[in-house]
């Protein structure tokens, strides 16, 4: 899950009114006054997070009543922008630090989450002057106004009226300013030596050639809203008007951008990492621990990484010498079954729609199963899409998208179809309980059903929510989600995947290694196409830390469930421990201290 925001929603009350909360704690305490005092603070900055960030309201449908303007503006991402966001988690974080000893417990932990959140926001703009140190790039192949505003009109953005069609004109008009200001702040921190690697300049510059290639009144900018005011039968001279700003506005702004990426290219680095960076292995350590949420450092990650490709591969190694795969290593007998025929999906529209349609019948078989490892699991609706055409030569190969919380737009799952041959089915249903159930879309569903103040339920913490996705998938194989050994082999594929996730990225931002290096390691270790790793090593160059949170989560996961194990002994229920969910996304050292305390208070009775 990778297209995130840190905040997920918002609308308390709104939200009240459509679900049921889930408790905390078994037998919650009455809120203190302290509680009360310290939630109003908790809403008073998210509403703020709201108007300075409009997409996230109509993301979740909290685009309406007071925050009704919202939904025809974009956000403030310009260069002054960044200053701005320092202060307000600056002022934020002043505003949290209360007295523990006035709350209940639970708020204890939402202050504590919200604080660490707060501070961690700090960090880059602070310390470093960039706007993040996971995300550092404002333009890069995988994030700019052009990679994620077509995207957001076209699945977030309704259009169910006159109104909405007026404010998708409004935020397309914005569009082109979005682009603009992405232009003035990739200028600046060029001038101060930071800009992504030459490769990710030259994907860059082709998905921007893509967007901008068609006639204004073919883009799918306007074909989006003239299909869907066509669907639902709205008048007015939509496709006309967009046109007119489109080609007045939006092109003429990608054109500027285009320009400075060809301007930047001749002088880019070579290198691949950001520790050749200004600043630049402090930059990495600070985004491995933001990444994370832990305190390992870079040789600690990268030694982690070497042993667990090792342990995977060599349950690897039985699973195929009994399928009769025995030439060569790991990685290379992998090679050898994504080639089988009988593996692979047509290469066409109809492989595509036939892959698809495979994925929602696996999501349906698996959730019926739920009931197994979960109380009450929710059954919220996840739709099943192939990432657009114009960003797939840069997206990642799976990401969730969450739902409107007021049950107008589902949940999307998107999977990168740029090469029907990266997914051979074997390897499938892992990504599938990974991106759904029970894995991003049931942890979402869940955390936005507890009693919380939504803050502390939208924020979003990688190693978490990643971890308990790698997790989930080991929760499917209990299940009985796989067919046969060879769906087995998919799954800790997707584990030895991740393991070697550790080893490239702090190979590449810490040790120097390069692309093709940090490509060759990854084809060889896990069996991926090339052009399927390349494009995952691609993102890690530009996405610092990031991708090691997944696997430092899962161990983490796996580790607490055998702690809590250990304290409940023959009381252990897998569903009691699942119910941690509900308590939305932490940081890890307080996830493994809750999953102490509430084997603990369950012992306890």
């Amino acid at each position: 899950m990778d297209r995130r925001e840190l905040l997920k929603t918002g609308g308390l009350a709104a939200l009240a009114c459509l679900v049921g909360p889930v408790p905390l704690f078994a037998q919650a305490p009455a809120p203190t006054p302290g509680d009360t005092a310290l939630r109003a603070v908790f809403d008073d900055i998210f509403q703020q997070t709201l108007r300075m960030q409009p997409t996230i309201a109509t993301g979740f449908g909290l685009d309406t009543g007071a925050n009704a303007d919202l939904r025809s503006k974009l956000p403030d991402n310009s260069l002054a922008s960044r200053a701005r966001d320092l202060q307000f988690a600056k002022a934020s974080l002043a505003r949290v630090q209360v007295d523990p000893q006035t709350l209940s417990p639970q708020m204890r932990i939402h202050r504590e989450v919200v604080a660490y959140m707060l501070e961690d926001l700090a960090v880059g703009p602070e310390r470093f002057g960039l706007a993040s140190t996971v995300y550092p790039f404002r333009l890069s192949q995988q994030s700019g106004a052009y990679f994620e505003i077509p995207d957001f009109l076209d699945s977030q953005h309704p259009v169910n009226n006159a109104a909405d069609a007026e404010a998708y004109l409004a935020r397309l008009e914005a569009f082109g300013r979005s682009i603009e200001n992405d232009n003035e702040v990739t200028r600046h921190d060029a001038g101060r030596g930071w800009l992504v690697p030459d490769f990710a300049l030259d994907l860059t510059l082709g998905q921007l050639q893509a967007l901008r290639r068609p006639a204004p009144g073919d883009s799918t900018l306007v074909r989006s809203l003239v299909r869907r005011t066509g669907e639902k039968s709205i008048a007015g001279e939509w496709g006309p008007r967009a046109t007119a700003i489109v080609a007045r506005t939006v092109y003429p702004a990608l054109d500027r951008q285009i320009a400075l990426v060809r301007e930047l290219r001749p002088a880019a680095r070579t290198s691949s990492g950001v520790g050749t960076l200004p600043q630049g292995p402090a930059v990495y350590a600070a985004a491995l621990a933001s990444a994370t949420t832990s305190t390992l450092t870079p040789d600690e990650v990268h030694d982690m990484g070497l042993r667990q490709v090792a342990e995977i591969s060599a349950e690897l190694d039985q699973i195929l010498r009994a399928q009769g795969l025995t030439d060569g290593n790991v990685g290379a007998r992998l090679t050898q079954l994504n080639n089988d025929p009988a593996q692979l999906y047509p290469d066409s529209a109809e492989g595509r729609a036939e892959l698809i349609a495979g994925l929602n019948q696996g999501v349906q078989a698996l959730r019926a199963r739920l009931p197994e490892a979960f109380l009450s699991p929710p059954n919220d609706p996840v739709t099943i899409r192939a990432v657009p055409v114009e960003i797939q030569d840069g997206a990642p190969n799976g990401y969730y998208s969450p739902a409107a919380l007021d049950g107008s737009r589902p949940a999307i799952y998107y999977i990168n179809l740029k090469n029907v041959a990266d997914w051979p089915k074997y390897s499938l249903p892992a990504l599938t309980y990974h991106e759904a159930e029970p894995g991003h879309h049931l942890e979402n569903s869940i955390a936005n059903k507890a009693d919380a103040p939504l803050i502390r339920r939208l924020i979003w913490l990688s190693a978490y929510g990643e971890g308990w996705a790698l997790y989930a998938e080991g929760v499917a194989d209990e299940l009985g989600g796989y067919s046969g050994p060879i769906e087995r082999a998919g799954f800790l594929q997707s584990y030895l995947f991740r393991a070697a996730r550790l080893v490239v990225d702090t190979g590449v931002h810490s040790k120097g290694w390069s692309r093709d290096q940090a490509t060759d390691y990854m084809v060889e270790t896990t069996g991926f196409t090339r052009a399927r790793a390349q494009r995952e090593i691609e993102r890690y160059c530009v996405w610092p830390g990031q991708a090691c949170s997944y696997k430092v989560g899962h161990n983490s996961w796996v580790k607490m469930r055998k702690r809590a194990q250990e304290i409940l002994g023959d009381r252990f229920d897998v569903r009691q421990f699942h119910g941690i969910l509900s308590e939305g996304p932490v940081p890890l050292t307080l996830f493994e201290r809750r999953v102490e305390e509430r084997a603990r208070e369950q012992l306890a009775g």
